[in-house]
């Protein structure tokens, strides 16, 4: 946290969490993973410039896309010092978190094409199964689920 002292503008945490519809401890979650900053008042108590509102929206959003927390964490660090994305940083933000979606839907895809046949007769040992490693074949090929990683077929 930023020990400096404040401007009277400044937001209470209490008016942060009310105005972006979050827990006043997720905040402080945010705040220590950091991912939103704040500084002390004269009493030692958190004040948040208004900005902070964009930003937490903006973590609201990428979380609800799947975006993981460092994830986000990653990206905000490429704002080189600015306290909210503007259009332009938006717009690079959520072109790599689009790719990065995109390589998530493919993979539940396949993950969801392979156990099809397995939710049906949930059997796990016919030489059909797509699925089964019979003497661990698979072992040559890393470490893993490596047919959900890849398109190998047995």
């Amino acid at each position: 946290m930023d020990k400096k002292l404040v401007h009277e503008d400044a937001l209470t945490v209490g008016a942060v969490a009310k105005r972006c519809g979050v827990k006043v401890s997720t905040l402080h979650f945010y705040e220590n993973k950091g991912l939103i900053k704040s500084t002390r008042n004269i009493g030692n108590q958190r004040r948040y410039n208004r900005q902070v509102l964009r930003r937490v929206s903006l973590i609201k959003a990428a979380q609800k896309m799947g975006i993981t927390l460092s994830e986000i964490k990653e990206q905000l660090d490429t704002l080189q010092g600015k306290t909210a994305p503007n259009q332009k940083d938006w717009q690079r933000l959520s072109m790599h978190w689009k790719e990065s979606l995109n390589q998530r839907i493919e993979s539940m895809q396949k993950l969801r094409d392979y156990l099809t046949g397995c939710i049906g007769c949930g059997c796990l040992s016919m030489d059909a199964c797509p699925l089964y490693n019979e003497n661990d074949k698979l072992a040559t090929l890393g470490d893993g689920a490596v047919l959900i990683e890849s398109k190998v077929v047995l």
